[in-house]
């Protein structure tokens, strides 16, 4: 065997046996990798051959690591998570605007910003545009999407490029037969006579989360949802006062603004790149279009709805 191939077998091996150690047994190893049980025990015994030395201990309830299996397992993490990085890198690397393109946003970001990926897809027809609207925030140092419009604080992580992107303003919505059966929402000392909506994931983030805390106690919150998109069908549906953007709140003509917007409740959204694929092609079209989309939509819209223009 050349020195090429046994590294890639050496390799292989190494990476059987930390996902044994992962996940403690063979049967759960050999079914994580899609290969047979006699592999993952092929690799295991020919790994501890090679390097002279017990990676685990075998017993009933499956494989646990020796502390050179833990030296071990320490190592393969941090090259898988390498290789996953520059796997992701170098899908971005292109010098046309064509291939894959992945952006993630909050879920209830998507009625904005959908038509917008689909304009710029129709722009560029050689992208294949995957959205990713949820509220776990993706690493993009890891290639799990090329681009993320962040909403709250600046984000920090190392290596990322980030810029503002736009304001966007909240304020408090309720459905027309909410309000019908309830009445409008009388400032804050009518709060005990209304119900609320409340999204877990938005409250942690968001400029209203002082508010939130300090104005609404538990008993008031009659429905929780776990994201943004489900705390929108919560409010459409008529469950109760919910915070929406004052674009998505008066876009619906069934939806009642309940308070006056506060300034101090906007929301900044952050375009956010990996430095390693900042530069590729088809991430700058994807930018320089989705700020000028914003300028000419959001923003026009936004003044609008607080009565500016």
């Amino acid at each position: 065997m050349s020195e090429q191939s046994d590294n890639l077998e050496n390799w292989n091996e190494v990476h059987t046996a930390y996902h044994v150690a992962r996940l403690g047994t063979l049967s759960a190893a050999a079914t994580y990798l899609g290969v047979h049980h006699a592999t993952v025990i092929r690799h295991i015994d020919a790994l501890e051959a090679r390097l002279g030395s017990k990676l685990f201990q075998r017993h009933a309830r499956g494989y646990t690591p020796t502390e050179a299996g833990r030296d071990m397992m320490r190592v393969a993490a941090a090259t898988e998570d390498q290789l996953t990085q520059l796997a992701g890198r170098l899908r971005g690397q292109s010098d046309s605007v064509s291939g894959e393109l992945v952006v993630t946003t909050l879920s209830g970001l998507s009625p904005q910003f959908t038509p917008l990926l689909v304009e710029f897809q129709q722009q560029y027809p050689d992208i294949r545009l995957t959205f990713i609207g949820e509220e776990r925030t993706l690493r993009l140092e890891h290639g799990e999407a090329h681009v993320a419009i962040r909403a709250g604080a600046k984000p920090q992580e190392p290596d990322a490029v980030v810029q503002r992107l736009m304001t966007l303003p909240v304020s408090l919505f309720a459905h027309k037969d909410y309000v019908a059966r309830f009445g409008p929402l009388k400032g804050v000392k009518d709060i005990a006579n209304h119900r609320f909506v409340l999204s877990r994931a938005q409250v942690r983030r968001a400029p209203f989360h002082d508010w939130t805390m300090k104005n609404l106690p538990e008993e008031a919150v009659f429905y929780r949802a776990t994201d943004m998109r489900s705390l929108e069908d919560a409010v459409h549906s008529g469950a109760g006062i919910g915070v929406l953007s004052l674009w998505s709140g008066q876009s619906n003509p069934d939806l009642v603004q309940m308070a006056p917007s506060q300034p101090d409740w906007d929301t900044v959204l952050w375009l956010v790149t990996h430095v390693a694929l900042h530069r590729s092609a088809k991430v700058q079209a994807f930018l320089a279009f989705i700020k000028d989309g914003v300028k000419g939509r959001f923003e026009v819209e936004a003044r609008v709805a607080k009565g500016l223009v």
